[in-house]
């Protein structure tokens, strides 16, 4: 018997929101300040939107079985929609002038800390 379609992927998006809430923590610990979490537009979304002085971190979330396949999950349409989503996000800040902004990735495996890729793309 095969698994129900719509187990399987609640499965998913609760492993994805698990993975995402790790990334957060592992940046609140290394000193980011999480401004926005799961930010959404017609353009993209991006997981994860950290803080620290006046660096931006776009962070893209991937749980895989290694780093490597969170790396390569991560397909030059998906960069390119949180670029455009960011776009939004940043054009929304006051402080926008002052703002850098980088594209990480956090890599989620099972049973070790989350891997942060600082300027992934």
């Amino acid at each position: 018997m095969k698994p129900d379609p719509d187990k399987k992927r609640l499965k998913a998006l609760r492993r994805g929101s698990l993975a995402e809430y790790r990334a957060a923590l592992s940046l609140i610990v290394k000193g980011y300040r999480i401004v926005a979490f799961r930010y959404r537009t017609k353009l993209g979304e991006i997981d994860i939107i950290a803080r620290k002085g006046n660096l931006i971190a776009c962070v893209e979330v991937k749980a895989r079985r290694s780093l490597e396949d969170s790396v390569f999950a991560v397909s030059d349409f998906a960069q390119r929609r949180i670029r455009a989503a960011s776009d939004v996000w940043l054009s929304k800040q006051r402080d926008s002038a002052r703002l850098s902004i980088r594209y990480d990735i956090i890599s989620v495996t099972p049973w070790r800390w989350p891997i942060h890729l600082p300027d992934a793309f």
